[in-house]
């Protein structure tokens, strides 16, 4: 019986992509995430280390700390802007199995945070779950209240829309803690994850996303309704996940997605 003559080459000639984009997880992305962990537990002592830090700490190139720090969206904190502060009590504790697990497929890992954006003298609340193999946005929930219903609002749209995920990661905010939302999580089987208290550049994924939403969103108060500012919020994440190049991926979230499904497909 003759075999499918597309070949690995002949589909990545085809979607005009090199043959190697076919392959997501190579050696130097185990090395980059070993690199990340590494450099995360370092933070908890020191978190203003930058990349001068890391390339001292770790013996490594100066250029290679940045680009994993990029990569991964870890970032110095500072005592001048947004001021972390640990969470006062917490019931239950969940280790961070990031530590040991990577993203292999979609739909393996999701995380999950939350901003605000300043409106017409209020705050309006955006929560996202985030796909961390594919970096797209699976949910997303807009409110002009914070709380476990704008971030369960979000999981549910990314249930509703996408298979469960194996692993659920996020801080360890109130907003994550409550008991509806630790129920929809066991529920469905799915593991979950958190950062260490006081350690927001354990999900740097998100941080780094909603720096460049923040970007590309533009100013809130150009628009005179909440409906017009929140049709923008999901127009902005639409163009992240389908058009916006991810600069990790080289290509839109989607468009990876996609090269992804198709790859598995000769295998």
């Amino acid at each position: 019986m003759q075999k499918n003559i597309m070949s690995k080459t002949a589909l990545a000639k085809s979607l005009g992509i090199a043959r190697a984009t076919l392959y997501y997880h190579s050696r130097m992305e185990k090395k980059d995430w070993e690199l990340k962990c590494r450099m995360e537990v370092l933070m908890r002592e020191h978190p203003s280390y930058g990349s001068r830090s890391f390339r001292d700490a770790f013996s490594i190139g100066r250029e290679h700390a940045r680009r994993v720090m990029h990569k991964y969206g870890i970032k110095p904190y500072r005592r001048r802007g947004r001021k972390y502060k640990k969470t006062k009590h917490i019931s239950v504790h969940y280790p961070n199995l990031l530590k040991t697990t990577m993203p292999q497929y979609p739909h393996h890992i999701w995380a999950a945070d939350f901003t605000e954006v300043w409106w017409k003298h209020q705050w309006v609340y955006v929560a996202t779950v985030i796909d961390l193999f594919t970096r797209e946005i699976v949910g997303i929930a807009v409110s002009l209240r914070k709380g476990a219903p704008l971030t369960l609002q979000a999981l549910y749209g990314a249930l509703c829309a996408h298979p469960r995920p194996t692993m659920f990661h996020s801080d360890n905010g109130k907003e994550y803690a409550a008991r509806v939302f630790i129920a929809a999580l066991s529920e469905r089987g799915i593991f979950i994850s958190r950062s260490h208290p006081g350690c927001p550049w354990e999900n740097g994924y998100q941080e780094s996303f909603y720096g460049k939403f923040k970007i590309d969103l533009g100013d809130p108060n150009r628009f005179p309704s909440l409906g017009e500012l929140v049709a923008e919020i999901y127009t902005t994440i639409w163009t992240y996940n389908n058009t916006r190049i991810h600069s990790a991926l080289k290509m839109p979230p989607k468009v990876f997605a996609r090269r992804y499904e198709i790859a598995q497909l000769v295998h």
